[in-house]
This record gives C-alpha cells, structure tokens and sequence, in this order.
C-alpha cells in the first residue's frame, strides 16, 4: 500500500510539475459606425453698404453681426443687408474641425477688373448636443478710391468640416 501512495504521488507531482505550453483568451470585437457630418449654408456673407474713401480701409463684419469700419465709412442710415455667414453642421456629438480659404475676392458685377478683397475669417460656434450653427465674418479690403458697385463672386468660397 505504500508503494501505492508513492507511485500516485510521483504522479501527481509529474502531472503537476509539466509545463503548459500554450494558454488562449477570448477577445470580443465591436464597432460604431457614425453618420457623415453634414454642412449646409443657411445665410450668405453680405458687409453691407460701405461708401469709398480717398485713403485704402477695412470693414470688419464679426460673426455676431457688428462691424466696424476703419479707413472708409459705413452708412447707419443706409446700411443694407448685413450678416454674417450662417451654416448648420450637423456632427453626432463628435468633434470636428472648420477650415476657410485665407482670402476670398470679390468681382465688381459692372467691371470684373476691380476688386474687393476678403481675409482674416472669423468663427463663432453656437454649439448644440447633435447639431452646431456656426456663423463667420471676416475682413473686406477696399483701395482707396475704390470703384463703386455691386461687388460679388457666384462661386462663393468653401467651409470645410472634418471630423478630428
């Protein structure tokens, strides 16, 4: 009986002491498929009626609506249509990034040679859980003695979204 015992516990010990050589571990995969983000343009750019000046100057139109004139003058009684830019973003509460051209050139509709220039956009975000509306001013160049006009480019210029 003895010889018994040592033999099971030789074997046990044997079983015990042999290494394992492989080992497995389940992994679960998952997925979120997001929709594509969205812009669409609600309200154009307009800087309004802006009276020329001897000297070059600026009209600075922020995104919140206000401007403010430096070289030229802007007209309180006359202002015309001002806004500023205006597009709806849709993103599904993912962040995202907002890309404008550096400058943008306006056509006189009578006389394509003179132009107006538009630089130094700006962005306010009026930020939602889904949905984001984004309004965008900018800077308008004028030369001195600029031609006067309806100044305007159909091609319009790009706001780009693009998730980060």
């Amino acid at each position: 009986m003895k010889n018994y015992h040592i033999i099971l516990f030789f074997s046990l010990i044997g079983l015990s002491a042999s290494a394992q050589n492989s080992a497995s571990a389940t992994v679960n995969s998952r997925a979120t498929v997001i929709d594509p983000i969205k812009i669409n343009k609600t309200v154009d750019l307009d800087f309004g009626n802006v009276i020329s000046a001897y000297n070059p100057g600026q009209v600075i139109l922020s995104p919140d609506g206000s401007r403010v004139a430096y070289g030229v003058q802007i007209s309180n009684s006359i202002p015309g249509t001002v806004n500023p830019a205006e597009a709806v973003v849709t993103h599904g509460n993912n962040n995202y990034s907002i890309s404008l051209p550096e400058q943008f050139t306006l056509y006189n509709q009578e006389n394509p040679n003179q132009v107006l220039l538009i630089d130094q956009f700006t962005i306010q975000p009026q930020e939602g859980n889904v949905i984001d509306i984004i309004k965008i001013g900018g800077t308008l160049n004028l030369e001195a003695n600029q031609t006067s006009g309806f100044y305007t480019n159909s091609s319009g210029f790009n706001v780009t979204v693009s998730y980060n």
